[in-house]
């Protein structure tokens, strides 16, 4: 009798395990909408077992990320670099072309004037004529700027910008000093070295990282190189 008693409850048992998984047990799973779905998917749980709402880009230039320094350069952080790359070089040409369309415009009244009232005083003691030291000038600032654009020989022709940036940043502080820098007002509402100054900055921030994307130079590196990219 009490075999039977057992037998009766292990078989009704099954009974109410089998009925309890039926597929009207799933209708319910089947009832929920994508939209749920997506909305059960965008919460996590966090070590306290409180649901977390997804990260979104909102909270990311909000929250704590807003005070996070990026220490990869790569993908979309590299993007302002291409058009300050490309505005700096194609300014650097038009620097180099006074004068005319070319560099080096000798007996022009704009080279001239570089060579006697910068050159000389200014930069006498360097070796050779005044006339030679500005038409490298003017080279540097031209061709140079032609590759700084197209981001081709990148490094070179930033260094090469930042010695002319860095000679005009001597030339300004020399004729003028600091102009009361960096509380000091003068009349044109900008310090006569402020300009070469975050030009050699620009440069020399280029001069330690490369073209960047867009670039010559990473299309020749990508080409060459058998070193795999960072994440």
């Amino acid at each position: 009798m009490r075999r039977n008693i057992c037998i009766a409850l292990v078989l009704a048992f099954n009974f109410l395990n089998a009925a309890a998984f039926t597929p009207s047990h799933f209708n319910v799973v089947k009832g929920i909408s994508k939209k749920q779905v997506n909305k059960m998917n965008s919460l996590h749980m966090s070590a306290d077992g409180e649901e977390k709402k997804k990260e979104t880009t909102w909270d990311r230039i909000t929250g704590p990320k807003l005070f996070k320094t990026v220490t990869n350069w790569n993908g979309i952080h590299a993007v302002p670099l291409v058009p300050l790359r490309i505005l700096t070089g194609l300014l650097m040409i038009h620097h180099g072309s006074e004068g005319g369309y070319l560099p080096a415009n000798f007996g022009t009244p704009e080279f001239q004037g570089f060579v006697d009232y910068i050159m000389k005083p200014y930069f006498g003691f360097l070796p050779g004529s005044p006339e030679f030291w500005a038409a490298i000038h003017d080279y540097a600032e031209f061709y140079g700027g032609i590759f700084f654009a197209l981001g081709f020989l990148t490094r070179p022709a930033a260094l090469s910008l930042l010695v002319t940036m860095m000679s005009a940043v001597y030339f300004h502080l020399s004729a003028v000093g600091s102009q009361g820098f960096p509380f000091g007002h003068v009349s044109n509402y900008s310090y006569d070295f402020e300009e070469p100054l975050l030009y050699s900055l620009i440069f020399l921030m280029f001069w330690f990282n490369g073209a960047g994307p867009l670039s010559v130079d990473s299309i020749i590196y990508s080409k060459i190189s058998n070193e795999e990219e960072e994440s």
